[in-house]
């Protein structure tokens, strides 16, 4: 291939936004253990695995997670960049929705907020990340009007394995 004919294909061919960066601290696999508002015992146990999907675009999140003996979760989530608005949307597909779940990821330094909205689900997570960013901890919480038997507040950490 000539230099010429590279460089127009290496001028066709897309780049991720830089902004994804800021996922790279989640990369690898994490143990989570969480509680239900008002209770002292751990009863929210899971794992959960980023990776990059090929050609950096896309982070992927595979999630197990037993919800308090209430219900098993098995989910698939894919985070991209909107860089119109500087946030992260994402779509989970899980076993407990026919229906792919809209959220949206926003980070500020250690701080995360997701945030979801969609039917009966409203509710956001505030979390923060340790300095050594092995480690988060945070809180789900029913957003003002939201049904909070739908939305139940929890707290939940997790610690990075690999």
């Amino acid at each position: 291939m000539s230099e010429t004919a590279q460089d127009t294909q290496d001028q066709m061919v897309p780049t991720p936004d830089s902004a994804l960066s800021q996922l790279d601290r989640f990369v690898g696999t994490w143990n989570m253990e969480g509680r239900l508002e008002g209770q002292e015992e751990a009863t929210i146990h899971g794992r959960t695995t980023y990776e990059w999907l090929p050609g950096g675009f896309f982070l992927k999140q595979h999630l197990t997670m037993d919800f308090a003996g209430y219900v098993e979760i098995d989910s698939t989530e894919i985070v991209r960049y909107d860089p119109e608005t500087g946030i992260f949307p994402s779509q989970v597909f899980s076993n407990l929705s026919p229906e792919p779940l809209p959220y949206t990821w926003q980070l500020d330094g250690d701080e995360l907020r997701i945030a979801v909205s969609y039917g009966p689900l409203d509710a956001t997570f505030h979390g923060r990340f340790s300095e050594d960013g092995d480690s988060f901890s945070g809180a789900w919480a029913p957003n003002p009007g939201a049904d909070p038997q739908v939305n139940l507040p929890y707290t939940i950490g997790g610690n990075r394995i690999a």
